[in-house]
């Protein structure tokens, strides 16, 4: 029973057994979705026909702009690549920089808001302006600022994919700084926390021990929304020519830059096929976060609560529309 209760606490197991409805359908499509994504990443190399920067074959090279055939289903692109193993290993891209995004974005965002909240003063201060004045900054901007500076031109696995990570990571800190800091200002006044410090606790397990795990309870939901955010990112830095180069590694936003001269041309498959890839992992993120976040609302849970409840058992409509008596023979 302990074990049952335990995988049935998981937290997305846990909202989709409250989600019911459309709610429920919103929250299954996506979780499809992001589970395609992760599958089809980890299985990149057995999926794709070719690699992601082949060009030859047994046959000979593969020449540029083949329509969709036999030896390639999806086509070739400009460069001669095959579209299809390059929309399958550009989902190893777009999850690995998710991964490395989030993951920093958590740990910088999650450490200085603690500390900032908690100890507050002039340290509080300073970063909370400075969030704030890269708050302010449009995020694909600064995107594009943080990928100049930290890639410095290069194109390789490191200087390319981890550097469009880590400029996506200057964007998210400030949303989890905000965020966390809020929380712990509110959490530190609380009679445990008090209590905490009465008995001598020193203030770093008081932070770690006692605020954190409160304080960062809703960082799930920012998790899903950050992650689509992440993709088009990704995809808007490789589109204006800052991400990553075909050769370094396959990435969706690239691919679309070079087919739009194929499109006046009608020659759809170039485009067609990386968009869809886009706009699917984007819409799979988007609806695990939005359905998260309106299951975390506890307004909307009473709401689905009352609509959902049954009539009572022992009140009947007499076909005159008057009520009928209960079951116990009493009149309501």
């Amino acid at each position: 029973m302990s074990r049952r209760r335990t995988w049935r606490s998981l937290p997305v197991v846990h909202q989709l057994r409250q989600s019911v409805g459309l709610q429920r359908g919103m929250l299954v499509t996506g979780l499809v979705l992001t589970g395609l994504l992760v599958l089809t990443a980890l299985l990149a190399p057995l999926l794709a026909p070719y690699g992601f920067s082949q060009l030859r074959g047994p046959d000979g090279t593969f020449g540029a702009q083949q329509a969709p055939s036999a030896d390639h289903l999806l086509g070739t692109t400009v460069g001669g690549y095959d579209v299809l193993s390059r929309v399958l290993y550009g989902t190893r891209t777009a999850l690995f920089v998710i991964v490395v995004a989030i993951v920093l974005s958590i740990v910088a965002g999650v450490l200085l808001g603690l500390v900032s909240g908690y100890l507050g003063g002039w340290l509080d201060r300073v970063l909370v302006v400075v969030a704030d004045a890269v708050y302010a900054f449009p995020s694909l901007l600064l995107a594009i600022v943080a990928a100049i500076v930290i890639s410095g031109g290069q194109s390789s696995l490191v200087g390319g994919v981890l550097a469009a990570a880590v400029s996506i990571t200057v964007v998210f800190v400030p949303q989890y700084f905000r965020v966390v800091r809020a929380e712990t200002v509110r959490i530190k006044n609380e009679a445990f926390v008090e209590s905490a410090r009465v008995v001598g606790t020193s203030t770093w397990r008081i932070m770690t021990r006692h605020v954190l795990r409160n304080a960062t309870r809703s960082l799930p939901l920012i998790v899903t929304l950050n992650a689509s955010e992440a993709i088009l990112t990704l995809a808007g830095l490789g589109f204006l020519g800052f991400g990553i180069q075909p050769t370094a590694a396959a990435e969706w936003g690239y691919d679309l830059n070079r087919s739009i001269a194929d499109v006046t041309s009608g020659i759809w498959w170039t485009s067609i096929f990386p968009g869809a890839a886009i706009v699917l992992t984007v819409l799979g993120l988007t609806l695990v976060g939005e359905s998260l976040n309106d299951l975390a609302d506890p307004r909307l849970r009473s709401r689905r609560r009352a609509a959902d409840a049954p009539p009572p058992a022992d009140v009947a409509v007499t076909p005159g529309g008057g009520l009928a008596a209960g079951t116990d023979g009493s009149t309501p």
